[in-house]
């Protein structure tokens, strides 16, 4: 560790922001003409469109096109500074960030934090879950997804055993929320529509795709009829919806779920299993929280104050999923809207030290969500859109937030493709997607680096292959 924590040389204001996700990406691009240097500390080198990631686990797109490079968005800005490693402690009274890359350790001096960490996958205390039934929140996630799909239909090909066949060929999605109904109707569209043909020995069409939730509808935020009208469409393509069910183990070969309306328990035979049920705050949040005297709710998120500075520090700002104020959502518009919030806060107290902080007012653009092709909800306000428009809307605004043009022209130009023709061109895997989960925890703690690089030959000498 350097003796002197790091912070740029000029004399400048220093905000050290950690993240790279919406709220990080949209306060460091607010500050680019501030008088401050801006240093950004993210664990990868990329900011993730977390909405399409499961069109990337579906073969829809790739990974580039979701999640381009940090340093590449902020080239051209002059005055922030991207830094990879995994944040280990914030001393929020020496006013440092402390972060580890391998072995290399460092600190950074900071007058102003911006905290957007994220959050992660929460199992409701069932995590050991998590090795049968993976969650949706990095890019490797939705490569494990990916194998883990084409692998079902592949073991389902080789098969004569009529059961063992069927537990290949049936997909359980836990989570009947966007992500989840989006899964389950991207599955249906590969099953019936995409992977037609494809095999000899099986009917992928017969594959059977359940989605569960201990909820009595689909997609709760929406409302009642917009739930209705997104598992009407699922059912219609081929997905049974099974409500008020809560799960209650998960193993290698099959999902339980108990019916919160009679107590009975269910098992599905399933080889597929994918949650997309719940979030976890970032630890940092509780890190955080506990030097300042902050409350967290369930979810770890952090009680913040109005102008989203947490505790007595009113230079430390938490937002995204990482911050509950009046209890908004976890969806990106909150966080764009509290990173740009808090960047111009810190942007008028360095022209004038004596500017008085507004509190932080969301605008709510409302919600989508796809269900397949040509069908998508959409709510804005107390308008309520389904079927093509609601998609032709949903289109329109994800074009427009991805970042860079060649991601927008490539994602309109695989959208198109998708609709003209079955076929999906990102649907190849490789050897160590599949099952990885244990050998990149391993090799993470020899290594000493969270987000170690691996090469296939590296993660099957872990697995002992």
């Amino acid at each position: 560790m350097t003796e002197k924590p790091f912070r740029p040389e000029g004399g400048r204001q220093h905000v050290v922001v950690i993240g790279s996700g919406f709220g990080g990406l949209f306060a460091t691009k607010f500050l680019k003409n501030a008088d401050v240097d801006v240093t950004v500390i993210d664990r990868t080198n990329h900011h993730l469109f977390q909405p399409l990631l499961y069109q990337v686990a579906t073969g829809i797109l790739s990974s580039g096109e979701i999640a381009p490079s940090t340093r590449q968005i902020l080239k051209d800005q002059d005055n922030a500074h991207v830094v990879k490693g995994e944040v280990m402690d914030i001393d929020a009274e020496r006013q440092v960030v402390i972060t580890r890359l391998g072995n290399f350790e460092r600190e950074y001096e900071y007058d102003y934090l911006i905290v957007a960490a994220g959050a992660g996958q929460s199992y409701f205390g069932n995590d050991h879950f998590a090795q049968y039934a993976p969650g949706m929140k990095t890019i490797d996630d939705a490569h494990e997804i990916r194998a883990r799909i084409v692998g079902a239909f592949e073991r389902a090909e080789l098969t004569n055993d009529p059961k063992e066949r069927e537990r290949l060929l049936t997909f359980v999605v836990v989570g009947a929320g966007p992500t989840g109904v989006e899964l389950a109707g991207q599955l249906a569209e590969m099953s019936h529509r995409t992977l037609r043909g494809h095999y000899s020995n099986i009917d992928p069409s017969q594959a059977k795709i359940v989605l569960l939730d201990g909820a009595p509808q689909v997609l709760p935020p929406f409302g009642k009829r917009l739930g209705r009208n997104a598992q009407r469409q699922l059912e219609k393509l081929g997905v049974t919806v099974k409500l008020n069910s809560i799960v209650t183990d998960i193993t290698e070969d099959s999902v339980t779920y108990k019916s919160t309306q009679d107590d009975s328990t269910e098992t599905i035979p399933s080889y597929c299993k994918i949650w997309s049920a719940g979030v976890a705050a970032s630890p940092l949040g509780k890190l955080l929280a506990d030097q300042a005297g902050a409350e967290l709710d369930r979810a770890g998120r952090v009680m913040v104050n109005n102008d989203l500075t947490i505790g007595t520090y009113n230079n430390v700002f938490v937002i995204g999923d990482m911050m509950n104020y009046n209890n908004l959502p976890g969806v990106a518009q909150v966080a764009i809207q509290a990173g740009e919030f808090v960047a111009d806060q810190i942007q008028k107290e360095v022209e004038n030290p004596s500017t008085v902080r507004e509190p932080f007012e969301y605008f709510d653009k409302g919600s989508m969500a796809t269900v397949s092709r040509f069908s998508a909800v959409v709510k804005l306000g107390k308008v309520e859109v389904t079927g093509f428009i609601g998609w032709v809307l949903w289109l329109a605004v994800h074009l427009m937030f991805l970042v860079g043009f060649r991601n927008r022209l490539v994602s309109a130009v695989s959208w198109g493709l998708n609709v003209l023709s079955r076929n999906r061109w990102q649907l190849t895997t490789t050897r160590h997607q599949l099952h990885s989960r244990n050998a990149l925890k391993k090799l993470d703690a020899a290594l000493g680096d969270s987000q170690s690089v691996i090469e296939v030959d590296e993660t099957r000498q872990f697995q002992g292959k």
